[in-house]
This record gives C-alpha cells, structure tokens and sequence, in this order.
C-alpha cells in the first residue's frame, strides 16, 4: 500500500466535492479523524474549481461549514504573490507536468485565447496547483481522480503522466483510482481511466 490513510481520505474528500455528492462530502466531514480537516483539506477544497467550476466549490464549501468546517488557515496559507510570480511558479510547474510537450501544450491554449492560456498559467497552475501546503505529487493524483471521474480521458493521461513526473508511482495511481471506483459512472469510464493508468502509467 503506497497510499496513506489520510491520502485515501483527501482523495474522496476532492472527487465528492468535484462530483457534487455532497451527502458523501458531509459524511466524510463527520468522520474524519482527529487532526482533520486539516491544511491538506483545505488545499485540495481550494483546488476543487480548477476542475469543476466555482458553483461546486462554493457548495462543497457550504456543505463542509455545516458540518463544522475546514479549520482556520495557518497564517502562511494567503498567498499575496504578485502576477509576475504566479506565472513563474505556474510555467514551471507546467514544465514539470507537460516536460518536452509543455510549449506545444501551451501553444494550444493560447491559440483557443490568449486570455484562456493566461488563465491557465497564471490562476490555475501558478495561483491554485504550484501553492504550498500540499505536495506537487499529491496534486496530481487529486487532478487525477477529477479526470478520471469526469472522463476526462485526454487530460487524464497527462496528468497520469504529471503524477509520475512529480514523484508519484504506478502502484499510487492504481490505489487512487481504486480508492474512488465507486464514484466513477458509468462503469466504462472506470475501466477507460484504468487502460490509460495502465498505458501512460509505466514510467
């Protein structure tokens, strides 16, 4: 088992915010251990919208607070980087993600719009993926079960291939897909999300 018990937990917690199953969300709340929430929750919750828009995180949010919430922020968790910085850290993290199909990738958002690759760089990647409090290979294996449950196949792979690059193994990304296997509908995509764990997953 390469996962840890609190990893599992984070990543049902993320995919049921992500999913909207709120009634998995709150449950999961009312039974997490002592020392949870902690700073981990409250990063992947802050990463919940990169993948699934502002409304679901504003209710995940909504639903966490009814049950007693995430805990307060450490004094260290605001971030007040200037846009400058924030496209740094996110083009180098992108780099580290993308590697060698990183300018081509990047090329491609900016021809949809260059406001869009901004967005990208600089918010989700530079404001939301590349902060501190959660490690760069955990993000991944979170931005993994958002895809594999949305059946995001595409941006799955790279993202499976982002895990590896980042630090994760095979056997985590196997562990997290089975960890939320019972999220992901229909079953195709499932087993869509496990060929490409497999393919893309080797290293």
């Amino acid at each position: 088992m390469s996962l840890s018990p609190a990893e599992r937990r984070l990543a049902r917690v993320f995919t049921s915010a992500v999913l909207g199953r709120f009634d998995v969300l709150a449950q999961l709340r009312r039974d997490a251990p002592p020392g949870e929430p902690d700073r981990s929750w409250r990063e992947a919750l802050l990463q919940v919208h990169v993948f699934a828009g502002f409304p679901r995180g504003v209710e995940a949010y909504a639903v966490l607070e009814a049950q007693g919430g995430l805990g307060l922020p450490d004094a260290d968790e605001e971030d007040r980087a200037a846009v400058p910085e924030l496209r740094a850290r996110g083009e180098q993290l992108f780099r580290r993600i993308y590697e060698h199909d990183a300018p081509a990738v990047q090329a491609m958002l900016a021809r949809q719009h260059p406001q869009f690759e901004r967005w990208v760089l600089e918010h989700a990647y530079g404001r939301v993926l590349a902060r501190a409090g959660l490690a760069p290979r955990m993000r991944e294996l979170l931005a993994v079960c958002a895809l594999a449950s949305l059946g995001q196949e595409r941006q799955l792979a790279s993202h499976v291939r982002g895990a590896l690059r980042c630090g994760g193994t095979r056997a985590d990304l196997e562990e997290v897909l089975a960890e939320i296997a019972d999220f992901i509908e229909p079953l195709e995509h499932l087993e869509r999300a496990q060929r490409v764990v497999e393919h893309f997953g080797a290293g």
